[in-house]
């Protein structure tokens, strides 16, 4: 069953990056999200390679290993690479799908398009950003 407009925002929401924006931003975003199916087996990334995309799992199972060594899950509604479509820093581990999954992507493409037609979202972005990577910073 494939998510509608809704579904999508809805998941968006759950995303710290996209904490910050309005409806208006998350509907932005949800219109650039595609999903689609990937088989067993696929490395939906790579340690070591430049994030290219933002992927949220909406069914299946992918394990996430950093060397040879397995150190997490990830399952329904789990989601990685929103940093790599701000930061454009490598992959820290890789994600391969244990099963055949159904995912939300969105391309580094697509979302500066958006960024650079709509600032709002750019706005709510960096904030999010700031707050993730440096809750500690004094004001």
């Amino acid at each position: 069953m494939r998510l509608g407009k809704d579904g999508k925002i809805e998941l968006i929401r759950k995303v710290p990056l996209f904490s910050k924006l309005s409806k208006k931003g998350l509907e932005d975003v949800a219109h650039i999200a595609d999903e689609i199916d990937l088989p067993k087996g696929r490395v939906m990334a790579q340690e070591g390679d430049r994030g290219r995309e933002f992927i949220v799992l909406l069914e299946g199972e992918a394990d996430v290993t950093k060397g040879d060594r397995s150190i997490n899950t990830m399952r329904d509604g789990d989601f990685f690479g929103e940093i790599a479509l701000v930061t454009k820093m490598p992959r820290t581990a890789s994600v391969t799908a244990t099963t055949d999954v159904r995912v939300l992507v969105v391309t580094e493409r697509d979302f500066d398009a958006l960024l650079k037609r709509s600032p709002e979202v750019g706005r709510g972005v960096a904030e999010a950003l700031a707050e993730r990577i440096a809750p500690e910073l004094p004001v």
